[in-house]
């Protein structure tokens, strides 16, 4: 079984606004023949196609070395022959000069059944090709490519097995292009400004494309519809796409605190560079790939997890009738949130989030929370009485855990903070991060103070460790 756990919201639905249809037949022979490289000599073929035959991926080496992959559906070129490679702050980077040493194949086709979502039943049927490059330098360093192929799409990934040359990898950036061949619309929001994620989705062609967060959509002119994101997201920095010219993109990571941008040792991948490919809009929406590549489940039984709907404490708060401060207009009040209780119950709504109820709101916490404190309510929010409230309306309050950016403050009161929250008939918890882009609060163990991107790998560790 495997189980996907969202840990944010990735909205689909404003990007995939459009539903023109593309082909559907089969690839014409003479179509697919301009599709492929020029194969150097002694290197074995790698090409690979879904099991319904549309969509097609290849990898060859250009004249300087360099591992390309290309992708194409019914003989026709999504992806124009793209690089790959990765650099590091502290050795050469890995890019010209490789060789394919090998390919190997594999396919499956099995179900799997979620715990909960829009489907119960998963079918993973894909083809896989592993594709080993090895440098022909003296480093001889050496990584696999490896390409799941679905009807609905492409993903590949960076697998780099212990070696010697590369004991531990500082990395840079990676060197992943991804060239869109033909033009057509995008729709896209900018990443690595001030606002962190919270920026509307511009429509525009793909060859005006700035530097854009995933997931980015496109329509292309033949009204294919792509979508590109990442799967597997652990212990890694997420993905942008940053326009180098034209319809031509590259991979741009999460910045960290330190000059490389990721570290790994011993045997490490990236996660899988996704690419949902459909003839319309409605077949981004029902792609399952990037489900099937997550890890499986590792939590065992997860039947204790109960979505549902809640109501909340914080939009008066917005509109500054409330304040999450202590003080006149406090808003986690007692008899504020019985009232909330009370329309949750009436209505059938089973949680209720409160916003402001712990110590800690005061003053400028925005991007400054080390005064809060995750397990100590505020004077005015009695958490026994709204706990017994809440259990006698068949209600129960969720925990809001509001980190103002302060990361390493919050991880220290883990313990008191989610005890806390159990013993008051808490199932859910939110963990809040409200802090300007690159300025979350990273305490080291010789207790300096680094900054962190919302994005970067040390934040994506830490959803992990939350989830622990």
């Amino acid at each position: 079984m495997k189980t996907t756990i969202a840990l944010g919201p990735i909205v689909l639905g404003a990007l995939i606004a459009s539903a023109a249809h593309g082909q559907n037949g089969p690839a014409d022979p003479a179509v697919n023949e301009t599709f492929k490289f020029a194969k150097p000599a002694g290197q074995p073929d790698a090409v690979e196609t879904s099991p319904n035959g549309q969509i097609t991926v290849q990898v060859s080496t250009d004249n300087d070395g360099r591992a390309v992959y290309m992708i194409a559906r019914n003989g026709k070129a999504i992806v124009a022959p793209s690089r790959l490679g990765m650099m590091f702050t502290d050795a050469p980077k890995i890019e010209r000069g490789m060789k394919i040493e090998a390919v190997s194949h594999a396919k499956s086709d099995t179900s799997w059944t979620q715990p909960w979502g829009e489907w119960r039943t998963i079918r993973d049927n894909h083809r896989e090709m592993r594709v080993r490059l090895m440098e022909s330098s003296a480093l001889h360093r050496r990584y696999d490519v490896v390409f799941r192929v679905q009807d609905d799409g492409v993903g590949f990934r960076y697998e780099f097995p212990q070696q010697q040359a590369l004991p531990k990898a500082d990395i840079a950036e990676e060197l992943t292009e991804f060239n869109i061949a033909q033009g057509g619309t995008a729709w896209w929001k900018p990443a690595f400004l001030w606002n962190r994620e919270e920026y509307l989705y511009n429509r525009t062609p793909i060859s005006a494309v700035g530097t854009a967060a995933t997931p980015i959509t496109m329509k292309l002119d033949d009204g294919t519809h792509i979508a590109i994101h990442e799967a597997a997201l652990v212990d890694y920095a997420s993905m942008a796409l940053m326009k180098t010219e034209g319809n031509s993109f590259k991979a741009v990571l999460t910045p960290g605190s330190g000059a490389p941008k990721v570290v790994k040792t011993g045997a490490w991948t990236t996660p899988w560079r996704t690419f949902l490919i459909a003839p319309d809009a409605g077949g981004l929406y029902m792609s399952h790939l990037m489900l099937n590549l997550n890890e499986p489940n590792k939590l065992g039984d997860v039947s204790w997890v109960k979505p549902g709907k809640f109501v909340g404490v914080w939009w008066k708060m917005i509109k500054g009738e409330w304040s999450w401060a202590r003080g006149p207009r406090h808003g986690a009040t007692t008899a504020n949130v019985k009232t909330y209780i009370d329309f949750a119950s009436k209505y059938g709504i089973p949680g209720v989030l409160v916003e402001g109820w712990n110590i800690g709101w005061d003053g400028d916490w925005a991007g400054n929370g080390s005064a809060m404190q995750f397990a100590t309510p505020a004077e005015d929010f009695d958490a026994d009485a709204l706990a017994q409230y809440a259990k006698s309306k068949g209600v129960s309050l969720i925990g809001h855990h509001e980190t103002g950016g302060a990361v390493s403050h919050y991880e220290s009161q883990f313990d008191p903070a989610f005890k806390f929250a159990a013993d008051h008939g808490e199932h859910v918890v939110k963990t809040g991060y409200v802090a300007d882009a690159g300025q979350i609060e990273r305490v080291n163990a010789d207790g300096s103070v680094s900054r962190e991107w919302h994005e970067g790998q040390w934040m994506v560790n830490h959803h992990l460790r939350v989830l622990e």
